[in-house]
């Protein structure tokens, strides 16, 4: 188990006033508007949890005792339910018992940021505004003036909750409930920052640097530890996720690691072959037609795809050839195509099935079958 002390460097005797000072003192240091290191998040994280436990009595007392102070049961968990756990479940009481916790931890939040086809594959760094809340600088998260401090309640005594006592069929029954005074903190602020209104917190607009990794794909989500909001009474911060939105390129279209493109080719070329430049991510690269080439057919330009995320190599680049027959013939471009047609045999052409169920009606056949 953590040594709660340890982690805020005070002695296991240490008084309220104690835990407070040396739990301010590190959150200076480590809080992620100050050092923006992933080791001083850690260490944050740590210390307000340290400080959540030991700043409650309750919760405090459980701990010394050798217990879990986030467990359902408590220290006593394996032993079932305790006489305050029935008495909760008869008389509607149950929750969280002693004080609250001025200090919590901030939401996390979610950014949807969008990006080109280029940029998800090369990566780059984009700066973006974000409205959140972050620590008052006036009262440094405390929620106080510089004069006054947090009291103890005088209605709860410090507990956050009030009991009382009444009379049923059963017989006397004593129930809980959240101190209406304090709402459950054990504790007043009689003087809140101005600045705050005794939040600890302000909000704000800031910029963050958010590096996009390559390869990176839409609905991917980065994300920033600590960036997120800051919790009430200076809590620490929550996350911030990034929700990748990749934008429709106009030429290529994205499936995985590979990319997919339509190259338009006139009957000439394709009957005859030609050396095109395509362009790709990477610029110009030359395509090689082979003469015969049918419509439907493919050419696979290897790694010239999408680099893969968090791994060496990239996909491949397909282009599909589609085979354009001309719909507008001068009288000389039809006289040439008759020529051509008498001299393959072509004039009247026999129509033939393809038996083997490669042609039109075996890929039908094939998609209506599911093969």
């Amino acid at each position: 188990m953590t040594d709660h002390y340890a982690v805020l460097g005070v002695k296991s005797d240490a008084t309220p006033e104690e835990l407070k000072r040396a739990y301010r003192k590190l959150a200076r240091e480590l809080h992620p508007d100050v050092n923006a290191t992933e080791e001083a998040a850690i260490r944050f994280k740590e210390v307000t949890a340290a400080y959540d436990v030991l700043s409650d009595p309750q919760k405090r007392e459980m701990y010394d005792l050798g217990g879990d102070p986030f467990s359902q049961g408590g220290f006593n968990s394996a032993a079932g339910f305790g006489f305050g756990d029935i008495v909760d479940a008869f008389f509607g009481g149950g929750g969280t018992r002693g004080p609250r916790s001025r200090v919590r931890r901030g939401q996390d939040a979610l950014i949807r940021l969008q990006v080109t086809l280029e940029e998800a594959a090369f990566g780059t760094t984009r700066e973006i505004q974000v409205d959140t809340a972050v620590v008052c600088h006036s009262c440094e998260g405390q929620g106080t003036t510089a004069e006054s401090t947090i009291v103890e309640c005088s209605m709860c005594r410090g507990r956050g909750e009030i009991q009382s006592v009444q009379k049923s069929f059963l017989g006397q029954v004593m129930t809980t409930r959240q101190c209406p005074q304090c709402t459950g903190f054990g504790s007043l602020n009689p003087h809140p920052c101005a600045e705050c209104a005794g939040d600890g917190r302000v909000r704000t607009r800031k910029t963050i640097t958010v590096n996009i990794p390559e390869g990176i794909e839409g609905g991917a989500r980065i994300q920033m530890t600590g960036q997120g909001e800051v919790g009430p009474g200076g809590g620490p911060a929550g996350d911030l996720y990034i929700e990748i939105i990749e934008q429709d390129h106009e030429i290529f279209q994205r499936r995985g690691d590979q990319l997919h493109a339509t190259l338009t080719l006139p009957m000439t070329a394709a009957a005859l072959g030609a050396t095109l430049d395509l362009d790709t991510l990477d610029g110009p690269v030359p395509v090689t037609i082979k003469p015969g080439t049918q419509s439907g057919s493919t050419v696979t330009l290897k790694n010239h795809g999408m680099p893969r995320l968090r791994a060496s190599g990239r996909g491949d680049l397909i282009v599909h050839l589609d085979i354009v027959t001309p719909t507008a013939l001068t009288p000389e471009q039809e006289e040439l195509l008759r020529t051509l047609a008498k001299l393959r045999d072509e004039e009247k052409p026999a129509p033939t099935f393809d038996q083997h169920g490669s042609g039109l009606f075996g890929r039908l056949k094939d998609a209506f079958s599911g093969r």
